[in-house]
């Protein structure tokens, strides 16, 4: 029998632990407090925001929200961010990509002071992650792990494929992999659109990450027999339904899960995880922050 992985169920045990993290930085008279920006009229960046926004409210985290047009100028964001480093109450800064095209990307990240940076991807970051000593790690990957963790599923010894190489999730991913740390010590292969035998790479796993952003990418064929698949994929392809279209990930689901050992949906597997963990790294903050120790999970 497959394991399919419930990334709800997960995501729920984690809150419940960090709930009593912010209880411990309650009694200490810190209320952690996390910043959205929304600089975009997507309606897709303004659902995962209000998402954000919700799942602040209910674990008891401060939500402080600020929106700018999407044709304001790029200084006017950059202002914004610098008035949220420089607030006290704001533990935790997330810019919502993608930004306008007049924005530069990069420099919104570089101007998140890095100890408020939740996403993990400030350059200072992104440099403590590689060399093994996380401040925080992106949410992503982060969860991927924690899945896998829940799955009992230990990395150590194993072969892992990444297809994907983003700065979001695949590179991260393979860092956390390799580590010489607990979640890590696996053997790890980044794929990407320029790899050749892609099928031969990923049969080979025993542990797959799927991360490239193509829908039904990957199917049975492409799986070893008894492997771990994690598809971090979330597409929107059409469908005869109510919306008009249906959520799939880079994994063939129904063909994949003949071949698994243990898998993740879509939607219900990583997607849940995400968010958990934006407020497991704002929990953490707020910790450093404040000079209180926390209990994180």
């Amino acid at each position: 029998m497959t394991n399919v992985l419930d990334g709800n169920a997960v995501s729920e045990s984690i809150r419940d632990d960090l709930a009593d993290c912010i209880d411990t930085l309650t009694h200490e008279g810190v209320t952690p407090g996390l910043a959205t920006v929304l600089m975009s009229e997507d309606p897709a960046s303004e659902t995962y925001v209000s998402m954000k926004q919700q799942a602040c409210d209910d674990l008891g985290i401060e939500s402080i929200h600020r929106e700018l047009d999407a044709d304001a100028p790029a200084g006017d964001l950059y202002g914004v961010v610098d008035e949220l480093n420089a607030d006290p109450a704001v533990h935790g800064i997330l810019v919502q990509m993608p930004v306008p095209d007049h924005v530069d990307e990069r420099t919104v990240l570089r101007s998140i002071d890095p100890v408020k940076d939740v996403d993990g991807f400030h350059p200072e970051n992104v440099g403590r992650l590689v060399a093994g000593d996380a401040r925080f790690k992106p949410c992503t990957p982060h969860g991927v792990q924690k899945l896998l963790a829940a799955a009992d599923v230990d990395p150590e010894g194993k072969d892992a494929v990444v297809v994907g190489r983003s700065d979001i999730v695949g590179k991260p991913m393979m860092n956390l992999l390799i580590q010489k740390a607990p979640g890590g010590n696996a053997t790890t292969t980044v794929c990407h659109s320029r790899t050749r035998d892609l099928a031969e790479k990923t049969r080979s796993a025993d542990i797959l990450v799927a991360a490239a952003g193509r829908p039904q990418f990957i199917d049975g064929s492409m799986i070893g027999e008894g492997a771990t698949v994690i598809d971090v994929g979330v597409n929107r392809v059409d469908a005869d339904t109510e919306k008009g279209y249906e959520l799939v990930g880079d994994v063939d689901f129904e063909s994949a899960r003949e071949t698994a050992g243990v898998i993740t949906p879509v939607p219900g597997g990583v997607g849940p995880m995400t968010i958990t963990m934006l407020l497991y790294n704002t929990v953490k903050a707020a910790g450093i922050q404040e000079d209180v120790a926390v209990d994180l999970p």
